[in-house]
């Protein structure tokens, strides 16, 4: 065919179309084009957390996942990559699926028994908030749009199972919390770094803080109610750019805005993990509502074993074959070489206290601070992404 049209799929039976093309096929020819996943399940003690991610890059013709459970300074990680083709509506490969049970309510993620680590799960994601979209991705890098996607999360708990070197934890809704998102777009970070182009600028001495986070809060009388922070401040020689995300979300579906935040936290000067603080905010009305936050202890999954900004060597959708499954159990986590192997974003299990609500919660937390912060005690010298 002069003008090829791309494979039907069931998908094609739906009214659901957007370009020209069958459903299998996106509306841009960029390789970084992403949909993703991501989502975690935690007990409220701190003990445990497991870590779940997917990843479809239609234009590379790759599916990706990874699932993990973090135990203390341990965390365990197995990954799978596919020929994209070989099942374009399955979504996972090897020993991990994801599975929509009711749409933007029920998700099911699983791990099944696997000779690559002694780890498998099978957890359902029940939603008690409703899906709440994100501000837009947007950035330039140069004359290209170097990312431009958009994201929902989602706030709720769980049941299933875990197990870990033979020995099985069952997970209920009143002693677990789970979180997840959705985005969909180009993405950064996708395949290899070219090295036919100019190379990317860093921070040039800059400072940068961050932090996302979904908690799920429950007040005296029983009822929930959600959190959600989306903070980035970017400091440079004359420059400053600060963007707020930051919500109270009801079970209902109302939210109530927050129109700044701040954060007072602490992180360990080794390896930049967070240690606990306070989130500074102050609502639409100009009124100031602060909230306490408590780590539990070093429980939390790092996504850098899930390919977030690369780990050995490999990155989110890059070509391994028709079928790689591999893993690795770290023992600890918290050793400075190893962090900076890792990545410093990571889902840091977290208490959080809220007095004028009346609620404390549970979620994921995922800080990055880079740069020198004298008044954190964190030099230039100890900086890393």
């Amino acid at each position: 065919m002069a003008n090829p049209i791309g494979p039907l799929t069931s998908g094609d039976e739906w009214f659901q179309h957007q370009i020209v093309d069958t459903v299998a096929v996106v509306g841009t020819s960029d390789l970084a084009w992403t949909e993703k996943v991501c989502a975690m399940a935690m007990a409220k003690d701190g003990s445990l957390q497991l870590g779940f991610g997917l990843g479809k890059y239609t234009n590379r013709n790759v599916m990706d996942a990874y699932c993990g459970v973090s135990r203390g300074r341990e965390q365990t990680t197995v990954r799978m990559s596919r020929r994209l083709s070989d099942a374009p509506e399955l979504l996972g490969g090897g020993p991990i699926r994801y599975e929509i049970v009711e749409p933007l309510k029920k998700i099911r993620f699983v791990l099944e028994p696997n000779d690559t680590q002694p780890i498998a799960f099978d957890w359902l994601f029940e939603s008690i908030i409703p899906p709440m979209v994100e501000e837009r991705t947007h950035n330039r890098s140069m004359f290209r749009v170097a990312s431009e996607l958009v994201r929902y999360h989602q706030i709720g708990t769980c049941s299933g199972w875990v197990e870990v070197d033979g020995v099985r934890t069952e997970m209920n809704p009143d002693t677990w919390v789970s979180t997840r998102d959705h985005s969909w777009g180009v993405r950064y970070d996708v395949g290899e770094p070219p090295t036919d182009m100019e190379p990317q600028r860093g921070l040039d001495g800059g400072q940068f803080q961050f932090f996302w986070s979904p908690i799920l809060m429950e007040r005296p009388d029983g009822s929930h109610y959600g959190l959600f922070f989306n903070v980035a401040k970017t400091v440079l020689p004359g420059f400053l750019q600060k963007n707020v995300t930051a919500i109270i979300e009801e079970t209902d579906g109302s939210v109530t805005h927050m129109a700044d935040v701040d954060q007072d936290f602490t992180y360990d000067t080794s390896n930049r993990r967070l240690k606990g603080g306070k989130i500074l905010a102050t609502m639409s009305d100009g009124s100031a509502r602060n909230f306490e936050v408590e780590v539990l202890g070093d429980t939390g999954f790092h996504l850098g074993a899930g390919l977030y900004f690369g780990w050995n060597g490999h990155h989110h959708g890059e070509w391994r074959g028709e079928l790689n499954v591999e893993g690795e159990r770290i023992a600890d986590c918290t050793e400075p070489e190893t962090a900076r192997k890792l990545h410093q974003i990571r889902d840091t299990t977290v208490r959080i206290t809220d007095p004028i609500g009346g609620g404390v919660g549970y979620g994921n937390m995922q800080p990055i601070v880079v740069g020198a912060w004298p008044e954190l005690g964190l030099t230039a010298e100890s900086s890393f992404m």
